[in-house]
């Protein structure tokens, strides 16, 4: 996974995803938590996410794997980014809830069973993991980025050897202004 792309243009992303909305997500996502709860951001970005779990009162860990908008998150949420690959993570955490919201899509194909067991691994049992990835069934290189698409029967290929299983899937448009247009595929998954 390279992270140039983050690292160079990491003040640019930060600028066009932090003030998106999210609370249709976020819906579906913090009622099946327990109160205060312990989340991982998985791929944290701008940070934009943890600071809205943590001004809902929970607590968060947070991961990227660009050095560059794991300083700019920081300085958003208060509190320190660990930089580490999804491959790569280790913890002796137990989350109640796992975040992977537009991260795992830059996971190759052939990389992505390992990063769903990976980060499935310190998710209590019956733990939720929420996960979005730009809708198709093909890896993309777009504007420097690569991207894994995935679609219901993809999802359901890449989690089957983790202990994970889909409780919902659903499509939006995305978030950003602009781009109504392009589609994604958001699941909920929940720990066997």
């Amino acid at each position: 996974m390279d992270m140039s792309y983050y690292n160079i243009n990491a003040k640019e992303f930060f600028d066009g995803t932090i003030n998106v909305d999210m609370s249709s997500l976020y819906n579906e996502f913090v009622p099946q938590l327990p109160d205060n709860g312990l989340i991982l951001d998985a791929g944290c970005g701008s940070g934009r996410d943890t600071k809205a779990f943590l001004d809902k009162g929970f607590s968060v860990h947070s991961i990227d794997a660009s050095e560059e908008l794991g300083k700019l998150a920081t300085l958003e949420t208060g509190q320190p980014v660990e930089i580490t690959t999804f491959q790569d993570f280790s913890t002796t955490k137990n989350f109640d809830g796992v975040w992977a919201c537009a991260s795992l899509l830059h996971v190759p194909m052939k990389e992505l069973p390992l990063a769903f067991q990976k980060l499935a691994e310190p998710l209590k049992s019956k733990g939720i993991f929420y996960c979005s990835f730009k809708y198709g069934n093909s890896e993309v290189v777009r504007g420097g980025r690569s991207f894994t698409n995935l679609d219901e029967e993809l999802l359901q290929e890449v989690i089957s050897s983790s202990a994970l299983q889909v409780a919902k899937v659903w499509c939006t448009s995305d978030l950003r202004q602009g781009r109504e247009d392009e589609k994604w595929l958001n699941a909920i998954l929940i720990k066997a």
